[in-house]
Formats: C-alpha cells, structure tokens, sequence
C-alpha cells in the first residue's frame, strides 16, 4: 500500500520552535522534602490545525517540585496562550512538558490531556518526565 500525503503535512513543523509566554518559578523552601503537587486546568482550548475550530480539554499535571515551585498566575497566563494556536494534541502536551521542565526543572513531572470527542473520539494524551 502506497503512503498518502496527509492534508495535515506541513501544519506542525514549527511547534517545538513555537515561542510560548514565560512561566515564572519561586524558590522552594522545602526541597528536602518529597511531595507531589497536583495542578487541573478544567476549562483548556487550543485550536485544531485542520479546520481551525477550537479544542476543548482538561489538562492535569502531577509534579514533584525539587528547588522551584512554579507560579500560577503565570502558569495560567501560559496555558490561555493556546487558545490561538493551532495545534495537535500529541504535539500539545509534550509542547507543555518540555516548556515547564525547562522553567522548574522538577524531580518528576506527569501531564495528561483529555480531549472532548471529536468525531465521536475522546482522545487522551499522558507524558511523563523523571530526573535523572
């Protein structure tokens, strides 16, 4: 079977290169210590490439914080940005990963994203992120 060109070839070449707002960091007062925070963006839109429409999700992120916590306005700041951009939902959540590891560099980092149905498919995109 010969490969199709896909209608979306092109679309994302760009995305890791995509210059996103900064997200601030404050310093942790207990890095000694192991705990987990848990951060739900209930109410997350982007736009699908495709046919420009938006895409509704909620994003949950589990972290381990080592010596930055981060900061939430800027963090909000930084995740409404999307609601412009046109993106995939696999290129999404990794886009978020790296952006965050960068910014607070934490012990271990987890995000999910679940996304209405489209088409009559849920789709839901897991990362991860463990320091080594």
């Amino acid at each position: 079977m010969k490969n199709k060109t896909s209608a979306y070839e092109g679309l994302q070449e760009n995305i890791r290169k995509l210059k996103t707002p900064e997200i601030e960091v404050w310093e942790n007062q207990y890095a000694d210590k192991d705990y987990t925070i848990n951060l739900d963006v209930p109410e997350f839109t982007c736009i699908c490439p495709k046919t420009g429409l938006p895409d509704f999700a909620v994003i949950r992120i589990e972290y381990s914080p080592d010596k930055l916590c981060v900061e939430l306005k800027s963090f909000k700041l930084y995740t409404i940005f999307f609601r412009g951009v046109g993106i995939f939902h696999e290129h999404l959540i990794n886009k978020i990963l790296e952006d965050f590891v960068s910014a607070v560099n934490p012990r271990r980092f987890k995000i999910s994203g679940t996304f209405n149905p489209r088409g009559g498919i849920t789709t839901t995109v897991t990362a991860e992120y463990k320091k080594k």
